[in-house]
């Protein structure tokens, strides 16, 4: 199966957002075998529980579908490549992709029945997802040991139950996608950078660890259901520029559908002590 590119390139993040039963175990169990390299069959068959092995059979199909679409590869052709810290890459072949794949960065996400991918062009890109609904699973006081101290301070101004547990896991969604997006993942101590939330607008601020500049990055937030929470990080261009839309895809993308267009927040001044990253949060659906 062949993909054709959509027509978009520097001002557009793909995102494209699939449940786990937007495949059947029969249907991704099918296109594991087509369309997966020996070594993602290889970890999905090390997995001791056959939900997170159906999980991971769906999120890596759907990395190659999209692939697929953004470049023009069959599926089973794309070759990709993991950094030492796990970050794939899609590896360039001798000869051009026929889709300018050569230019382009994606990410993967994946938790508890969600799974999430993010395609750019020219930059760097993050994304990471959570259940929204998992608060009281007794996980979140760990989480926000790692945070920073105003995070921290935050999150303890806030009332105990739902409204801390979502801003838990925005901070946390933010900070991995930001990992993710620079190739660092865990190996980037979460406190080391922070961001300030806005309940209406999103990202108010962020101070970025030593070595980067907060103005080299947009965020934004996604709710693609009730239960997910999806956070973006995405490279500015060299002049500063960022991509002006985000295209959201829902479902395993079998097709090209039309996908819901939503803006990606203009560049902001810097702000002190955090600084403005300029981010918002859309829902839908």
């Amino acid at each position: 199966m062949t993909g054709v590119r959509p027509d978009h390139g520097q001002d557009t993040v793909g995102i494209w957002f699939c449940p786990n039963d937007g495949l059947s175990e029969a249907t991704s169990t099918l296109l594991a075998g087509h369309w997966l390299d020996e070594y993602e069959r290889e970890t999905a068959d090390r997995f001791l529980f056959e939900r997170d092995r159906r999980q991971y059979l769906v999120a890596h199909s759907l990395v190659r579908r999209v692939l697929s679409l953004e470049t023009g590869i069959p599926e089973a052709e794309a070759t990709i490549w993991r950094s030492t810290r796990g970050r794939p890459f899609l590896q360039q072949p001798p000869d051009s992709l026929p889709g300018g794949g050569h230019d382009l960065d994606f990410n993967l996400s994946h938790a508890h029945g969600f799974n999430v991918v993010a395609v750019v062009r020219d930059r760097r890109v993050g994304v990471d997802i959570e259940r929204s609904d998992r608060g009281g699973d007794g996980g979140l006081e760990s989480i926000v040991e790692s945070f920073a101290a105003e995070e921290r301070s935050y999150l303890a101004s806030l009332a105990e139950g739902a409204t801390r547990d979502r801003a838990t896991l925005r901070l946390w969604t933010l900070k991995e996608a930001y990992a993710k997006a620079r190739g660092l993942g865990l190996g980037l101590p979460f406190d080391s950078f922070a961001f300030e939330l806005d309940d209406e607008q999103g990202v108010r601020g962020f101070r970025p660890p030593a070595g980067d500049s907060a103005d080299r990055w947009a965020f934004a937030e996604l709710t693609p259901r009730r239960q997910a929470l999806v956070s973006l990080a995405v490279e500015r261009g060299a002049d500063g520029s960022v991509p002006r839309r985000l295209e959201v895809h829902d479902g395993f993308p079998w097709g090209r559908a039309a996908p819901r267009v939503l803006p990606l927040p203009a560049p902001h001044r810097e702000l002190r002590p955090l600084v403005n990253a300029g981010s918002r949060t859309e829902e839908y659906a």
